[in-house]
């Protein structure tokens, strides 16, 4: 069962926020459920509750208990999924565009988890059913390698080797416009945008992230990059390039959303692909690299970029443009 929550704020200067707006920014939630956490008496300023309009004061020790959710079993579901790696210890889908990794409100079904539930067999269960066996996780339109743990112990030292950045996760990205360089390293701070918690933002107080990125080709319009990952922020990709002016194409949420017929690519899809994942197996310590190549949409729209249809004939046109070799 799931315990409630705590969360404490002490305030150093007066708010200019009601208590439900500093409270819907400060948990990253809605006005409304913010204030409905003031009428159910879960928020206390002090000794005392206070109404949402209440501003609060320096000094102020705001404690915000938020109730447990209720729980809510995760189906399993038969859905196809294409393994690339698979022992008693260890799983690495390659994940397709379009599907969530793991249960959430607005996506109760149809996820990654839901599916490996569907295939039976053991998952690591320490991160909940919700997220049984997610080492790590994809954007929903974002497609490729992910690694999945089908034993706690697997799933302690994977994690503890992605916080080491012992696992090197790399990615394939067509971003509008040229970057400055065939070199580009963004090291940016990333956190919840405050003014829509819907989207990620460079946030001077956000958690550290660092993105080193590859000009592996120059088309007209687009490059085509590889990303390397040093940290593992939500959207960290898909932001710094947005910070630099070249959003990942296809982006709707960043600003590269635009132009889609111009590189042939589908609705709701960016240009964004996790080809390349190399981890130490986290029971033997030998070495696994697994590759990805573009899937179908992603290679016609490099074709249609490149104006090159022998790319469509191409098993995996990353290999033939020097993603694979890092001296590029």
């Amino acid at each position: 069962m799931t315990e409630p929550a705590t969360h404490e704020f002490t305030l150093d200067a007066d708010s200019e926020l009601r208590l439900d707006l500093f409270l819907a920014r400060e948990l990253g939630t809605s006005r409304t459920h913010a204030a409905t956490l003031i009428a159910n008496g879960n928020v206390t300023v002090g000794t005392k509750r206070e109404k949402a309009s209440y501003r609060p004061e320096s000094g102020d020790r705001i404690v915000v208990v938020l109730p447990a959710p209720p729980s809510r079993e995760v189906l399993a579901e038969e859905i196809p999924l294409t393994v690339m790696f698979e022992d008693e210890h260890v799983m690495v889908v390659d994940k397709p565009a379009g599907m969530v990794v793991h249960p959430a409100p607005g996506h109760w079904s149809g996820t990654l988890v839901n599916a490996l539930k569907g295939r039976g067999g053991a998952l690591a269960g320490e991160n909940g059913e919700d997220r049984a066996g997610i080492v790590h996780r994809l954007d929903k339109e974002t497609s490729g390698l992910l690694l999945v743990a089908k034993t706690d112990v697997a799933l302690r030292k994977l994690g503890a080797d992605l916080a080491a950045r012992r696992i090197v996760r790399r990615y394939a990205a067509l971003s509008w416009g040229h970057i400055t360089g065939d070199r580009l390293t963004v090291d940016k701070p990333v956190a919840r945008d405050p003014r829509d918690r819907k989207r990620m933002a460079i946030v001077t107080s956000g958690r550290a992230a660092k993105t080193d990125f590859v000009r592996l080709a120059r088309f007209e319009s687009v490059d085509l990059l590889r990303a390397h990952l040093h940290t593992g922020r939500t959207h960290q990709i898909r932001i710094h390039l947005a910070s630099v002016g070249h959003p990942v194409v296809g982006d709707d949420m960043y600003g590269g959303g635009g132009g889609r017929r111009l590189v042939e690519l589908p609705q709701h899809r960016h240009f964004l692909h996790a080809a390349w994942l190399i981890f130490p197996h986290p029971v033997t310590g030998e070495s696994v690299e697994l590759r990805s190549p573009l899937p179908a949409e992603l290679q016609r729209s490099l074709a249609a970029v490149a104006e090159s249809e022998e790319l469509l004939a191409h098993p995996d046109p990353l290999d033939d443009l020097g993603f694979y070799r890092l001296t590029t």
